[in-house]
This record gives structure tokens, sequence and C-alpha cells, in this order.
């Protein structure tokens, strides 16, 4: 029997068995012109693609005027500025100012606008997730306590942070997890019972290890994470955890602290091989991601590809649910069209179980 694309999402995520592995995408600007190019200005991609995806929705900013930033730099209300930096292949958004980089001591982080619930309006939510229900899988919200220390401090200031002070760490921290937990309280009642997922999310992996040690993250972060889980799992929302690199230390933590879906598999790095992955952790997670977006999705041929995404559906939907293939992270500039195309064919006519 065929499934929506939210049945088969939500069928995977619950690890129940779909009518095909489902599919989303994550992609550079520079990807989706090279796609709209393809397939024409106005056809929708995903369905060309046969992707299920995920939609996202967020409240209105109603708050403070956002502070002035330089010319060529935008700015969020965190007052975290960014600019584009092209790099010859595609551009992206780099961050040029960390707005807690020069404070010493907890005086100053108590002058720092830290951002309020009440600068948002989430009135218009309950309707957009109402309709957006009928098509796909909604998430909504997004805390990420270590890689929010990192855009305020500066990664350098962030990773030494721990060892320098202990109380200023400890008391940015709580003060960061505040702001986060207010902000999706408010937004959680507004639209109970109609959201999927949040993201209670980082980035504590590198190319071959965790950026921090195991005792560092239990005692500054996971309390904090722990907190936002919770706040998830009390309102019946599933809890999306994003993390690149080498986390294999960390996943079964991750387990027993409650969440349902990592991403992004990159089964590259030192103890992410999919094999282990899914033998180990796969009765308790939903895999996002799993095909390589380093190596063989842009300098691959199309049945390089092709043969990767047959690896990943065999490896990761070995039991037939709890898999949505994915890049395991946008996909880059470099990435030819045909190896893309070849990415979701192959998961549209291999992937059905």
């Amino acid at each position: 029997m065929s499934m929506t694309a939210r049945e088969r999402v939500l069928a995977a995520i619950n690890h129940e068995r779909p009518d095909r592995v489902p599919t989303d995408m994550w992609a550079t600007q520079e990807v989706m012109a090279k796609l709209r190019d393809h397939f024409g200005p106005d056809a929708d991609i995903e369905a060309e693609l046969h992707i299920d995806g995920l939609i996202g929705v967020g409240p209105q900013y109603v708050g403070p005027p956002l502070p002035a930033a330089p010319a060529g730099e935008t700015v969020d209300y965190w007052g975290i500025r960014t600019k584009s930096i092209d790099y010859g292949t595609g551009s992206y958004l780099e961050q040029s100012f960390q707005p807690l980089a020069a404070a010493r001591t907890i005086d100053d982080l108590e002058q720092y606008a830290w951002p309020r619930a009440d600068w948002f309006d989430f009135s218009g939510m309950p309707a957009e997730l109402k309709a957006a229900r009928e098509k796909k899988v909604v998430a909504c919200g997004y805390m990420a306590i270590f890689y929010y220390h990192n855009l305020l401090r500066g990664l350098e200031a962030s990773l030494t942070d721990p060892y320098d002070d202990e109380e200023f760490t400890r008391h940015l921290l709580q003060r960061l997890s505040d702001s986060f937990y207010e902000y999706h309280l408010r937004m959680f009642e507004s639209c109970e019972g109609l959201i999927d997922l949040a993201q209670v999310t980082d980035d504590y992996g590198s190319q071959s290890s965790l950026l921090i040690s195991l005792d560092t993250f239990r005692e500054f972060y996971k309390p904090h994470m722990q907190r936002f889980i919770d706040l998830c799992r009390g309102f019946g929302i599933k809890v999306f955890h994003h993390d690149d690199g080498a986390i294999r230390p960390i996943i079964p933590e991750l387990i027993t602290m409650g969440i349902d879906v990592l991403n992004p598999i990159q089964a590259n790095c030192p103890g992410m091989e999919m094999e282990g992955l899914k033998r180990d952790f796969g009765k308790q997670l939903c895999f996002h991601g799993g095909i390589d977006n380093q190596d063989i999705l842009p300098h691959g041929t199309p049945e390089q590809v092709r043969a990767e995404v047959r690896r990943a559906i065999d490896t990761l939907a070995t039991d037939g649910t709890g898999y949505i293939l994915a890049p395991c992270h946008n996909l880059q500039a470099v990435t030819p069209v045909e190896n893309i195309l070849a990415m979701y064919d192959e998961a549209w006519q291999y992937g059905k179980l």
C-alpha cells in the first residue's frame, strides 16, 4: 500500500515498516540553482526527485530592532554577524562577529541582551502547522547549547572557557539555556499537538574525534541538553539530533538522554561505520543521512553513487525501517547534477521494501 511522504517518514522514525525508504535533501543555494536549471524554474524539485523531506515552521520576529551591521554583513537577534565568502566553487555565510567574544566577567554576560520569548509572535504557527502536516512531517525548534557557545564566544574561547573560568562558563551556559528553553516552551505551548520533531542538536565531532572530552560534555553541556530533550518529550515531540564527524563515544549517552533521530552519519569517520551503528544502535535510533558527501557525491560516478545508495539501504535499513536516506550534509556546489539524480533515482527504485 502506497504511503504519503508524512506517513513514510513517521514510519521510519517509529521503527515501523514503510512502503519504501524515505528520503530527504539538504543542499546549498548553488545546487538548488543547478536543479532548477535542469528541471525548469517552476518545477517541484522534491516531486521530481521523489523526496519526502521535512517542513520547518517558525514564529515571526517582533522584538527590538536588530543591531546595525557593516555593509555586506547580516545580523540576527543574537547579535551574531555573518558575511558571504566566495570560495570559487560556492559561497557560504561565514561568521564575522561573535557578540560575547570580549566578555570576561559575569557582569559582562548580564549586560548582553539575551533573546526572550516575547520577542516572537507564535500566533500564526498553528495554522501553518495544520496545513503543513497534511503533506509532510513538521520540524520546529533548534536547541544547540555547545554550538551557540561557539557562536557567541568564538570557537577557541568556547573550548577553553570551561578550563579558564568555570563560574563564568556555567553562568553563560545557564543564560543561554534559559533563552532556548523559554522560547521553545512558548512555541510548544502555542502549537501543542502539532509539532512532530524538534532539534536538540550540536556539533561535538571533528573528522577524527570529539572536539571536547566526555567529562567536559557531561559536566557542562549534558544537563542543558537533557533539559531540552525532557521539554520535547513532555509535549510528545520526537528529538532530532545533528552531529557531524566522529561522535561514536557520545552516541550511547545521547540515546540514554532520549534522542530519536541521528544525523548525518558520516560513515568515513572513525567509529561511524554503518554496520556497527546499525548493529549497536539500530533498535533505538532512526538514522538520517548516510550518503557520503565528501568523496562519492562530488567526485564519484553516477554508478558509484548508486552503489553507495544500495550499500546504505542494505546496511541502515536491514530490518526494513529506521532509516531516512539523505546526503551526510548539504549537497555542495561541486556535486554534479547527474550524481544527485542518480542518488534519488536509486533510492526510489532500490528502496522499495
